[in-house]
């Protein structure tokens, strides 16, 4: 947890509350340590989606569906969410979530490698949201550039590792030093391209808001 967590309950304290299946989701996600979008990123994306109204979304790692379905919740009537996912048991999950809440005509789920997949769409999207595997954001970014529309969104999540990408490289484990210099760097091009305007906003892991002029 990066924010303090005194602070972090009190603010989730204030929270409104979620579709009863959400928050059924949720629990279960918790019950079985499976990783989704944390609360303070929940109110984010409600808050970016609400203004933004974007009608096309994009998704990088689906996990068991449960932020592609929030997106869906609040996204406007008739937005179209598209995620990506390889692991075939969160594959299964989310198919089963998807058609168990009605939505698997709103949301399409495009089974395979992130990397391969996102070099053959040629779709322009209003919102990204990036949430698969850290190390590989640097990789995704030319092509989430290539489809993010002009005034469009890309939120990261996860990107201070837990508080690790803040210390020296010799600092964190040898295992973890690949995924700490990609992090960096995907931390410098959002912040320092010419056609991106980027916030780091240290709330649940990290999360990166970029505005596409």
């Amino acid at each position: 947890m990066v924010a303090d967590d005194r602070i972090t309950t009190f603010i989730d304290s204030f929270d409104s509350e979620k579709p009863l299946y959400l928050n059924e989701l949720e629990n279960f996600a918790h019950q079985n340590h499976i990783p989704i979008i944390k609360k303070p990123v929940q109110g984010l994306l409600k808050l970016l989606l609400t203004i933004k109204k974007p009608m096309r979304i994009l998704e990088v790692g689906t996990a068991m569906g449960f932020s592609a379905l929030f997106m869906s919740e609040y996204a406007p009537t008739g937005c179209e969410v598209v995620t990506i996912e390889k692991v075939e048991k969160r594959i299964s999950q989310a198919k089963d979530n998807f058609a168990k809440h009605g939505q698997e005509k709103k949301i399409t789920l495009l089974e395979g490698d992130a990397k391969e997949i996102l070099s053959t769409l040629d779709s322009s999207y209003d919102f990204v949201f990036m949430d698969a595997a850290k190390g590989q954001y640097l990789n995704f970014l030319p092509d989430v550039m290539r489809l993010l529309r002009e005034e469009g969104l890309l939120v990261s999540d996860n990107v201070l590792q837990d508080g690790e990408v803040l210390e020296s490289r010799y600092a964190v484990t040898r295992r973890n030093r690949t995924i700490h210099s990609r992090m960096r760097e995907y931390l410098y091009q959002l912040t320092h391209r010419g056609d991106l305007c980027t916030d780091i906003i240290p709330i649940g892991d990290g999360v990166t808001v970029s505005y596409k002029k």
